[in-house]
């Protein structure tokens, strides 16, 4: 069994390979070499990899993603319909995820940024006492990352509501599935979080029409992908007050352009794609995991639904 290893983001393969053919055994690691033959592997372990990869590689029976989002790989020629492809299952990017929009969620609601103003000022100035009523958090996308974030923000009593596409029953998140619940979803929402999956159904879901609804002075966190949101619509009801602030992870054209007007506008605040990494040790084991399943025979997680994509 051979299997091809192409990550565009690890010039050095080796801390990949190595431990990866030291918990599969019975197969071949091999890099991939953009100069190299072909060497007809059956199995490929991808993280964002050469646009040519399908065409070189045609034999390929499964494809095992090193991330949960899959979108890119549905863009690269050669891609055959039928292939399986397996997406990483949180390997502690979950716990991340919730971090950075607790972090988003505090900074707003409990007035951090005033605070870091008035330290500037050298001014002593409480400000008004929180009422987590007037913060309900709505999270979209309710797959491992988006319930993990719901359920660390109704840890700290924070109303919180989740939207998907199928729903997920969870103890103390107000649930709202499909189009039809959307509306209300939205309007119940003042800080909103997005953690959906990118889809065609998703893609620019973020728009002026939908974040309209939301309570006014609302907060966006977008840890998705920068095609859910219109940035342009993020950025005239920024600037019309409706939508009070903005913390952004993920964007359109990454990296960001010098000149892209989110760098400097004051209620934005941007890190570039790094809210939820795949951790290389617990990323590793899990796909070994699901290779040696794969080689057995047994059934798989994380096999992605291409009706769906993801």
């Amino acid at each position: 069994m051979k299997i091809i290893f192409a990550s565009a983001h690890d010039t050095d393969s080796e801390p990949w390979i190595k431990p990866l053919q030291a918990l599969v055994p019975t197969a071949e690691f091999q890099n991939w070499d953009e100069h190299g033959p072909t060497i007809g592997a059956q199995l490929a372990v991808v993280w964002n990899p050469p646009a040519d990869i399908f065409l070189r590689e045609s034999k390929l029976e499964a494809i095992f993603n090193l991330g949960a989002g899959v979108d890119a790989l549905f863009r690269l020629p050669g891609l055959k319909d039928d292939t399986p492809i397996v997406r990483l299952e949180d390997a502690g990017m979950a716990v991340q995820m919730a971090e950075y929009a607790a972090y988003a969620l505090l900074r707003a609601s409990r007035q951090f940024d005033a605070y870091e103003a008035l330290q500037n000022t050298q001014f002593w100035t409480p400000q008004p006492d929180i009422d987590r009523r007037k913060w309900p958090v709505g999270v979209m996308g309710m797959g491992v990352m988006g319930a993990r974030v719901a359920q660390t923000l109704a840890s700290f009593n924070y109303p919180v509501a989740g939207w998907s596409r199928s729903g997920n029953d969870l103890p103390g998140i107000a649930q709202f599935v499909g189009r039809h619940q959307l509306s209300a979803f939205l309007g119940r929402t003042r800080v909103l979080i997005n953690t959906l999956p990118l889809t065609d159904e998703t893609r620019g879901i973020l728009s002026r029409q939908n974040l309209l609804e939301l309570q006014p002075h609302a907060h966006i966190v977008n840890v998705g992908r920068g095609e859910h949101l219109i940035e342009e619509d993020l950025l005239a009801l920024l600037d019309s007050g409706h939508i009070q602030g903005a913390t952004l992870d993920v964007f359109r054209q990454e990296p960001l352009p010098q000149d892209h007007p989110f760098w400097r506008h004051p209620r934005i605040t941007l890190t570039p794609h790094v809210a939820a990494a795949s951790l290389r040790e617990e990323s590793i084991e899990q796909v070994a995991e699901k290779i040696n399943r794969y080689l057995r025979g047994e059934p798989l997680t994380g096999v992605v639904a291409r009706s769906k994509g993801y």
